[in-house]
């Protein structure tokens, strides 16, 4: 088993030696149970991009996070491991629908979760209840989950600089003489996906990296999503230039929307791209594909061993693509909030403060028990047991690991590089900045827009990104149905929100 460091991406950082052992940096976090013998309840749903566990393999892992957290801040846990796929869907509906739930996460999806009511205030309850995680966190970040001062999340703590990369099988590269050398853009891959194609007549040269996208959206150049992303309704700061553009009238996009149809006719990327439910990792297992394209915070090493034991038996690798570039966006993507119907917000507080700062509480969550889901070596690092792998074992979140928590409390998978951290610190630290760090649009006065724009997006932009759309007769269309739905309206209510926040500064 090698590092994943993935997602979503989204996915957010320094190896700090952070010394905490709970919440305060050295004491324990506050308790929240009725008395002894009672616990308050907290249902945690995270996603997973690995198998849902039987509910009886379930049921070990979260006994022993359990007994844990009875101890420390009176909390009994129930774990709900939702499939990436339908995380932010069947989340949205249980909440609706009275469901009980009291942690979760954003995908990408944060400004909407706010905007949705979904979000509880904690404001007056992080310096009590999550102080640890704030620690961690740190104040800058923090701020990435305000909106009008109140405070609706926690960023996830890991790398958050997100590279661009094409991962791709290293044995067909090097069979081919491919120049992965001469790749410096994605407008690059071209001649080494039709080389593939011309070797293998039966192989399809890129795979989509989930439904919907071929991975183009992250390939633009420096873009600020201002609180939204490539799933949801856009104005974006291009360069950053501090007007709020519609990114599909863009020349970037043209370009993109251009080159997605030109491998799409030539047999270069799958064909239903826009509509299957397959992921990167199962198509480059199945052996047909050579190679997909996403955004990573890790070194182009440790990103191939991260992903070498998902994508089958075949030596990965990995090439960047263009240079990191860190947004609000990019902070509070994957965060995890308290949902607004919670009947314990503190007990639900105090818990997610542990997955920042216990390091046993996330390690049960990403890697289950010891021994049986993994081995931990005499390096520190974790491996699978001899024979097994991440489908096989009965509980694993090892691909979530960018996820939960912090990430740097998180036992390393063998054959990490210990060098990484300090190339992910330095990315965070370096990487180019929006002048618009720290926004967050407030979109809440716009959810019939919101509604109507999306529905849009989802009709035309997995098509347009992945290909199976023409550009020039359906981007006309696409732009016309968006300003019908109220695009307009968001536009300019951005556009009218970052000018006050900019005079602010």
């Amino acid at each position: 088993m090698k590092n994943m460091k993935r997602i979503l991406a989204a996915l957010a950082a320094a190896a700090i030696a952070l010394g905490l052992t709970a919440c305060g940096g050295g004491g324990e976090t506050s308790g929240t149970g009725n008395g002894e013998g009672e616990y308050d309840q907290v249902v945690y749903a995270y996603a997973t991009f690995n198998n849902i566990p039987a509910t009886e393999d379930l049921a070990p892992v979260q006994e022993a996070i359990n007994e844990i957290t009875r101890e420390k801040i009176g909390v009994e846990v129930t774990l709900m491991p939702i499939s990436v796929a339908d995380y932010t869907s069947k989340v949205s509906l249980s909440l609706q629908g009275g469901e009980k739930i009291d942690v979760y996460q954003s995908l990408g999806n944060f400004n909407s979760c706010v905007a949705s009511d979904m979000c509880y205030d904690i404001s007056e309850l992080i310096d009590e209840y999550g102080a640890g995680a704030k620690e961690v966190v740190g104040d800058n970040f923090l701020d990435a989950c305000r909106v009008n001062g109140a405070l609706y999340g926690i960023p996830t703590y890991k790398p958050y600089a997100l590279t661009p990369m094409l991962i791709y099988r290293e044995d067909i590269a090097q069979e081919l003489g491919l120049d992965i050398d001469s790749i410096q853009s994605v407008n690059d891959i071209t001649p080494l996906l039709e080389q593939v194609k011309s070797a293998y007549p039966n192989m399809t040269p890129l795979a989509p990296v989930q439904s919907g996208t071929i991975g183009l959206h992250m390939c633009m150049g420096d873009v600020d999503w201002l609180s939204d992303d490539y799933y949801n309704p856009v104005g974006v700061l291009l360069d950053n230039n501090i007007t709020v553009t519609d990114l599909y009238t863009s020349d970037v996009f043209k370009e993109r929307a251009q080159l997605a149809r030109t491998w799409h006719e030539n047999d270069l990327v799958m064909k239903d791209a826009a509509t299957t439910t397959t992921t990167a990792a199962e198509a480059m297992a199945s052996g047909n594909y050579f190679g997909y394209i996403a955004a990573y915070s890790y070194p182009e090493e440790d990103t191939a061993a991260s992903l070498q034991a998902q994508c089958g038996n075949y030596d990965i690798a990995a090439k960047i693509l263009d240079d990191a570039f860190l947004s609000t966006g990019d902070i509070n993507a994957v965060s995890w909030m308290i949902a607004s119907t919670t009947d314990v917000p503190e007990a639900a507080l105090a818990f997610l403060d542990l997955t920042y700062t216990d390091e046993d509480i996330i390690n049960l969550l990403i890697y289950g028990i010891e021994g049986r889901d993994y081995v931990l070596n005499e390096d520190g690092t974790v491996s699978y047991p001899e024979g097994e792998d991440s489908t096989t074992v009965p509980y694993t979140a090892q691909l979530s690991c960018g996820t939960l928590g912090n990430f740097f409390k998180m036992y390393p998978t063998e054959g990490t590089n210990p060098e990484s951290l300090a190339w992910e610190e330095a990315q965070n630290k370096e990487a180019e900045t929006s002048v618009a760090m720290g926004f967050t649009f407030d979109s809440s006065s716009l959810k019939t827009q919101y509604t109507a724009v999306k529905n849009v997006i989802s009709q035309y932009l997995p098509g347009l990104l992945c290909g199976s759309l023409d550009p020039d007769t359906e981007l006309e269309k696409f732009e016309q149905a968006l300003m019908d739905a109220g695009y307009q309206d968001i536009l300019d209510a951005k556009q009218e929100q970052l000018d006050a926040w900019l005079a602010q500064q």
